[in-house]
């Protein structure tokens, strides 16, 4: 039996008469589990905290994937104007199945949004723009005007990390589709992977269980880079190890 990793989705608006609202999220995210024989299931928005709980007991990881941008008043900051609009369903829903998962230490991958879902729900902060808030910054932002799998500025991997396991060679080159990133780190996490401007690029939680999360997007590379498919197989691996201790 392969793990199954829930993907929190987020809100769509409707469209039309014909598309109504919905629960979604890309494709690529799906595609990059199957590639690592992870059975995806996409969670979808709730406003009920209980089907979130009772989703738990059904996943054996949890992956957080990119998107809108988290309300700044989760990290106790008031919005300013760069930022997107806010995404309150999807906010309330993983803000309540994060810390559950990271209690249960259930595996969890975090990318771009959600490694920043995993540090402000652990009591860290965010910088809401970089270009404006942080001084000689180099450009993060390659996004919509640039293919989703450019590669665009060199990260530093820290070494005795999960990263450091994963890509031989201690410098990598990413994408980068962000305009926000990690300002004060969560408790229980630290960083393992920085760009040249030192903005910070990986997490990892310190205690037991498998939890990482990078700002780039890897489920872009995964066709491009051997190393990329290996942090999915990490996170499979860790998955498939945390359904064997369920007894399944």
């Amino acid at each position: 039996m392969n793990p199954v990793v829930g993907i929190p989705c987020y809100s769509q608006a409707r469209q039309n008469e014909i598309f109504r609202e919905a629960s979604a999220t890309q494709q690529s995210y799906i595609k990059a589990l199957e590639e690592t024989d992870i059975a995806p299931l996409l969670i979808p928005i709730t406003s009920k905290p209980e089907t979130v709980k009772d989703i738990l007991g059904r996943i054996d990881g949890l992956l957080l994937v990119g998107g809108r941008d988290i309300d700044p008043r989760l990290y106790g900051q008031d919005p300013i104007s760069n930022i997107t609009a806010i995404d309150t369903s999807r906010d309330n829903m993983e803000f309540t199945i994060t810390p559950l998962c990271l209690s249960e230490h259930i595996p969890i991958l975090g990318i771009c949004r959600g490694i920043q879902t995993l540090n402000v729900s652990t009591g860290g902060t965010l910088w809401q723009d970089i270009a404006t808030q942080v001084p000689n910054a180099i450009k993060h932002n390659y996004y919509p005007r640039y293919k989703r799998n450019r590669l665009s500025h060199y990260v530093q991997i820290e070494g005795n990390s999960r990263l450091s396991d994963i890509f031989p060679n201690r410098t990598i080159k990413v994408n980068s589709l962000h305009h926000q990133a990690i300002k004060t780190v969560g408790k229980g996490f630290k960083v393992t992977a920085t760009s040249q401007d030192g903005i910070i690029e990986g997490i990892e939680s310190i205690g037991k269980g498998w939890t990482v999360g990078v700002q780039w997007h890897p489920e872009e590379l995964i066709n491009d880079d051997p190393y990329i498919k290996e942090l999915f197989y990490s996170f499979a691996s860790a998955c498939s190890d945390y359904l064997k201790g369920k007894g399944m």
